[in-house]
This record gives structure tokens, sequence and C-alpha cells, in this order.
């Protein structure tokens, strides 16, 4: 009979130093010190390990050349908190999806989107990433690709900002702007929503007004939102004009009325001052209709507010269709007419089944 070889004491050291020890991705700069500081490392590391891994994009302690080599080697196993790329697709407008392969092996999906300006108009170009904040949806929008393969869990700090890194490592170009639109409902994971916000404003730079945050509305969460008074774009998926069709489009409306998720955007202006973007997808036949525009504007009265208007993008299990542009446009003349202030989306990377509201984490 064979004898195990034991583990050394330097390798068991290591090992459970790892397992205790978080992701080290979405971690400030004061908290990226401190942690060097505990390995016995003088001050100025931290703002090096900062530089590595937000700006130099590495993703292994030991490729960090500046560190010593006894220290990269002792650091090997510590995790930055960097995905595995499982499937990039590029639609025909630049429109990347990635699906993004985690420690766990779950995937989830994100999107680079850039959008180029018009010579001598601005800048060169721009580039927006929608991120997820979970591993499925449990919101489960009929509407919606999302939510039809269910939920699995909610996505970490470290899971969240690496998406960003990852499209733009993948573009080579600064991201300008983030719009929490992708998998999962981001006010069902608010402190990790909240800290990876902190991590893309203050580590990433990306202003606070670049950042977008997508909700179909959770009760108080909202409110609770407010309370750290952000600068950041609160979008509100609406999709409907009353309460019982909003209920048969998305399931939890049940158990949260329109009135009181409306009453608790009118705080939310209150409290940050920040107006409420409300986004509405249109359904032909549905609540595409000139009196859904009428009665979506009445609710709306004299509220700091705009309302983003998107075209339904297909998917292959419902049918849904979305209205041609004379319906659309009718719908935006009601609210114009009524002082609602409204602008149509044209979801980029409808091709590659990545636009909004076709977000599965699949390759199709």
């Amino acid at each position: 009979m064979s004898a195990t070889p034991l583990v050394s004491q330097v390798e068991l050291h290591n090992q459970v130093k790892s397992e205790l020890i978080p992701p080290l991705l979405g971690a400030s700069l004061a908290e990226l010190t401190t942690w060097v500081q505990q390995q016995g490392q003088p001050a100025y590391r931290g703002k090096q390990l900062h530089e590595w891994i937000y700006n130099k994009g590495v993703r292994s302690l030991a490729d960090i050349s500046v560190f010593s080599k006894q220290w990269r080697k002792e650091l090997a196993e510590i995790p930055i908190g960097r995905s595995t790329l499982h499937y990039r697709s590029e639609a025909p407008d630049g429109t990347v999806k990635f699906l993004l392969r985690l420690a766990d092996d779950q995937i989830i999906e994100t999107v680079g989107i850039p959008t180029f300006a018009e010579a001598g108009d601005g800048p060169k170009s721009r580039l927006t990433v929608c991120v997820s904040t979970q591993v499925g949806c449990p919101m489960a929008c009929d509407f919606c690709a999302t939510g039809k393969g269910g939920y699995k869990r909610n996505l970490a700090r470290h899971e969240i900002v690496d998406q960003v890194l990852t499209v733009q490592e993948d573009f080579q170009q600064r991201v300008s702007n983030v719009v929490f639109m992708g998998l999962g409902e981001p006010l069902l994971n608010t402190e990790n929503v909240l800290a990876a916000l902190k991590s893309l404003n203050q580590d990433v730079g990306i202003g606070q007004r670049s950042l977008t945050v997508s909700t179909v509305g959770i009760r108080d969460r909202i409110r609770q939102f407010a309370q750290n008074n952000l600068q950041i774009t609160l979008a509100v998926s609406l999709h409907a004009p009353n309460q019982a069709l909003r209920e048969k489009l998305i399931p939890s409306a049940r158990a949260y009325p329109l009135e009181d998720l409306l009453a608790e955007c009118r705080e939310y202006v209150e409290i940050t001052g920040r107006r409420v973007t409300f986004e509405y997808v249109l359904l032909a036949g549905v609540n595409d209709l000139p009196e859904h525009a009428l009665e979506l504007s009445k609710r709306l009265r004299g509220f700091q507010s705009h309302v983003n208007l998107i075209p339904y993008n297909p998917i292959q299990e419902v049918d849904y269709k979305r209205p041609n542009r004379d319906r659309i446009q009718a719908f935006v003349n009601v609210l114009k007419q009524q002082n609602t202030a409204v602008s149509v989306r044209y979801s980029r990377g409808l091709e590659a089944d990545a636009a909004c509201g076709q977000l599965r984490a699949s390759k199709n």
C-alpha cells in the first residue's frame, strides 16, 4: 500500500490563505493597500497592485513583474477574480456578445456596444457595456428571453466589474458607459451592485452619471437605493400604463401595484434630484396603441422623468411582434403632445441575439 504524499507546510499555508481571501477585483486602493500590508509588504505595493488589476488587466498575481519572484510565487494561488471567455459573437453593427465562464462554471452574458460619432462631432466613439447582475433572472417577464432559463444565483462584486474589464480589453478602448441591463434583477442583488458601482466609478474611472441601473421594481428597494444618493441613472422597466396589463407582462407586478412603484420613484427623485427613466418595450397590438400612450402620459404627469421606448426584439419562445414605424411614431406623437419627455431606442446587436430582451447566456 503506497503512502499518500504529505502536503508541505508552505503549500498548506498558501492553500488555506487562498481559500480565506476573496477575489481582489472590486477592492479599492485603500483595501488593497491594507491587504498588502497584512502580507508584510510596504504600503506602496497597494498602488502597484491597483494599477495592475484595473489598468493593466492582469489575470494572475504571479504575472505582476514589479513584485519579487518569491512573493509572486507565494501569491500564485490567490484569485484576482477574472472570468474566462466561453464564447464571443459579433453583430454586423459592431456589437459584441460575450459569454463568460465564472469560477463555479456558471455562464453569464455581457455585451459591448460601440457608438461611432460623426466626423468632427465630439469623441471618435463611445463604448457602452451591458452587464449582468445575476446568473439567470427570477422575474420571468413574458417577453424577455433571460427569465425563460430560470434563476441560479447573484453575481459577486468582482464578477460584475470583470465584465467591464473584459469588454474594455477586447475593444482596446476605455469604456465610457455601463448599463446594468443584462441578466438578472439588479435590486435583488443590491449589496453587490452598489459595491460594483463604487468600484466602476472610483477604480475603473467611469463617471457616476455614465452608470445606469435598470429594475423592474422591487418593493422598498428603490427607496433604499436612493439613500446612497448616487448620481447614477435609474431606469425602471414599466412596459404598461396600468396595473392589469403590467401583471400580464410582468408576473412580479402582482405583488407590487403600479401606484406604489410610481410613488417610490417619486421619492427617488425627491431624495436624489435625479429624474427617472421609464423603459417601455413596445409590443404590437398589446401596449402600443394611442390610448396606451395617453394613459401613460397621465400617469407620469408632473413627474421628473423620461420615457425610453424600445421596439420589441423577437425571441423564439413567444410570438410577440414589433410594431411598425408608423405605429411607433404615433405613440411618440401622443406622448409629445402631452409634454412627456420621450425617445426611441432601437437596440443594437439584434443579429447576434445581444439586443435588449434577448440575453439568455447561450450561443443561440
